[in-house]
């Protein structure tokens, strides 16, 4: 929108929306980088945790080591 027509008061308003717009932008780019990081963070502590469990069912016994998990990672 050309805001040269428009009278002092509507292009200060104008230029307030738009310069309140450009900040939401700007953070709502911010809170889903942030959350992108978490998630991507989530997931590698997810897989860890799994590795973990996958470990010590094999010391107790319970699972043998490379045959399921193979299987597991096939499926």
């Amino acid at each position: 929108m050309d805001t040269r027509a428009l009278d002092p008061a509507a292009r200060l308003l104008w230029d307030a929306a738009e310069n309140l717009f450009q900040e939401l932008q700007e953070h709502f780019q911010a809170l889903t980088t942030t959350l992108n990081f978490r998630m991507e963070e989530m997931g590698n502590r997810i897989e860890d945790l799994q590795k973990n469990v996958n470990d010590l069912m094999v010391q107790a016994g319970i699972q043998s080591p490379a045959k399921e998990q193979v299987v597991r990672s096939l499926q």
